[in-house]
């Protein structure tokens, strides 16, 4: 089966930095690391509302370089620092953007997140219909 590594123009510099793809497109299924709440030049943004609008933004942004959006995703989990403090926050955000009951969800509450100061992370599995 065809293996294509998605990288996003966006994202160019993550790769470039950490050595890891954004998304692996496998088939029709899309396997999508785990996107958080920076800026292009992967700075953390502070403020967590606009963490996790970026977030779900750097997710779109990756879905689409798949030619897939939020409506293909079939499986997504999502990593919380200080989970009960921010989910609302974090549930306003999502849907704002990502449709809801069209896929399988797996919260998990986590000590911390690769950089200080991140409050989540999103991965998830899509599959491009």
């Amino acid at each position: 089966m065809d293996r294509e590594v998605i990288i996003p123009e966006e994202m160019r510099e993550i790769v470039d930095r950490a050595g890891y793809a954004p998304a692996v497109k496998v088939g029709a299924t899309i396997y999508v690391v785990g996107q958080v709440g920076r800026t292009r030049d992967l700075q953390v943004i502070q403020d967590p509302r606009e963490q996790f609008k970026a977030m779900w933004e750097n997710l779109r942004i990756v879905l689409a370089a798949a030619n897939c959006n939020f409506d293909d995703i079939v499986e997504m989990t999502s990593y919380h620092v200080e989970m009960s403090k921010h989910m609302d926050v974090f549930r306003t955000a999502k849907n704002e953007i990502v449709p809801k009951g069209t896929y399988a969800w797996t919260r998990i509450g986590v000590s911390e997140l690769a950089h200080p100061g991140l409050l989540a992370e999103v991965k998830c599995v899509a599959v491009k219909r």
